[in-house]
């Protein structure tokens, strides 16, 4: 998959520290420039997305919402 555009202006690239599974929902916190990110996504997302400890990522921000896209 690659990104061509999106329309969020408050993005942050980093770096994915640790990643709490749940059985429906898993917390990912991703240390930034700006410190940590933590974004509250489905397991399912995780698991399609092969998110693990180390993977680049982009947090964007939109108002009280963030979303992961892996690098």
């Amino acid at each position: 998959m690659t990104i061509k555009a999106i329309n969020v202006r408050n993005q942050f690239k980093g770096v994915i520290k640790e990643i709490v599974l749940g059985e429906v929902v898993s917390e990912i916190d991703v240390q930034t420039a700006s410190g940590i990110v933590t974004s509250v996504i489905t397991t399912r997302s995780v698991r399609d997305l092969e998110l693990k400890v180390g993977s680049e990522v982009i947090a964007f921000v939109k108002s009280t919402e963030v979303s992961i896209a892996k690098l």
